[in-house]
């Protein structure tokens, strides 16, 4: 099969801009590869991918990024800047894919969607975030209504927010698992991983390492400097270990030295990367159970899912977290969420949209 796959407005591969998109993106790329498709990738300018996708092409474009949908409000309307981003890596991608079998978008905006409506070739879309837009939504259930089969979602819980999708086609998520190196380190500080921006909930995070008289070491990409002044000002000096945004080999060392990572989003992940990269690690995790972290995080097996923003919950179960064995949470990843499983189920999947095509 030759795919086209274009990848995130937002921000170019390797800035941390594009969020999980990035990750997903990288590791879906290692997958078809090794199942011997052939991969092209439409994608912003300065972008690079993982040292082991050297055989997938890479196909730059330049233009004004994106507005994350995370970044408005749920009745805006569309928005296309001057010279967008978005709209030339869709020429870029619909060109290339007149000689491929699938262009495979996994921008989360309406432009991309709208197109399927309006090209033979088929389209299909890797949804990565839950309902944040009631015009993505409509063209969503346009769409859907002709091309039923043209939409994956990471989870059931992500793919609930869709309730006009009757019978969605659920993927996971999946890495190359040679990148993750498992630890042992039952002693280790507490980590935090995601973007810093106010959905992802780190002041709560804080809090808890705050009250074992810990400092957090949080690494991400800091995309809203204000909210991560507000968050430095509310507990006492030094209480976060600032570690940036760093490669996954980079990551993968450090996190894996933790005895356990804190997962605090005040919204529905589509699925919890972070998550997974750290159960690779060995390392356990608290979430709150919510969205994706709840169908991945085996209570009581591979970590512990805490009631929604209830902090004091979140403590009690990082206070009991030597009671995972690590080795557990590697065994479900290899089980559940290589990079291998990942991009079986996505080329299941593609073939069902391809062949409505014929």
């Amino acid at each position: 099969m030759r795919i086209v796959l274009i990848s995130t407005p937002i921000g170019f591969l390797g800035s941390g801009k594009g969020g999980g998109v990035e990750l997903t993106l990288n590791s879906l790329v290692s997958g078809l590869i090794s199942l011997g498709h052939s991969v092209e990738v439409v994608a912003p300018k300065n972008s690079k991918l993982h040292e082991s996708n050297v055989k997938a092409k890479l196909h730059f474009v330049e233009g004004e990024d994106q507005i994350s949908w995370q970044h408005q409000d749920f009745n805006s309307p569309v928005s296309i800047p001057d010279n967008s981003l978005l709209a030339g890596m869709l020429e870029k991608g619909l060109d290339i894919a007149k000689h491929a079998d699938v262009l495979l978008n996994l921008s989360y905006d309406w432009l991309p969607i709208w197109m399927t409506l309006n090209f033979e070739i088929p389209i299909a879309h890797i949804i990565s975030m839950g309902s944040e837009s009631s015009v993505i939504n409509n063209i969503i259930s346009k769409v859907y209504a002709i091309h039923p089969n043209n939409f994956a979602f990471h989870s059931k819980m992500q793919a609930n927010d869709y309730p006009f999708i009757k019978e969605p086609t659920i993927i996971g998520n999946g890495f190359n698992l040679d990148n993750y190196i498992f630890q042992d380190s039952v002693k280790g500080p507490l980590g935090w991983v995601g973007r810093v921006a106010p959905e992802k909930g780190l002041e709560d995070a804080v809090y808890v390492a705050n009250e074992l008289g810990e400092k957090l070491k949080v690494w991400g990409f800091i995309e809203d400097e204000e909210y991560a002044s507000k968050i430095e000002k509310s507990f006492p000096l030094g209480a976060i270990d600032w570690m940036g945004y760093l490669s996954t080999d980079e990551l993968q060392k450090e996190l894996g030295k933790c005895r356990g990572l804190l997962n605090t989003p005040k919204w529905n992940e589509a699925y919890g990367n972070v998550i997974v990269e750290a159960l690779a690690c060995g390392v356990p995790v608290i979430a709150y159970k919510r969205g994706g972290p709840s169908e991945i995080i085996q209570h009581g097996q591979t970590g512990y899912l805490a009631d929604p923003d209830d902090k004091k919950n979140m403590l009690f179960y990082v206070e009991i977290i030597e009671k995972i064995k690590r080795q557990k949470c590697r065994e479900w990843v290899e089980k559940n969420a290589s990079a291998d499983i990942f991009a079986n189920k996505v080329v299941n999947w593609l073939n069902k949209v391809i062949k409505e095509y014929k």
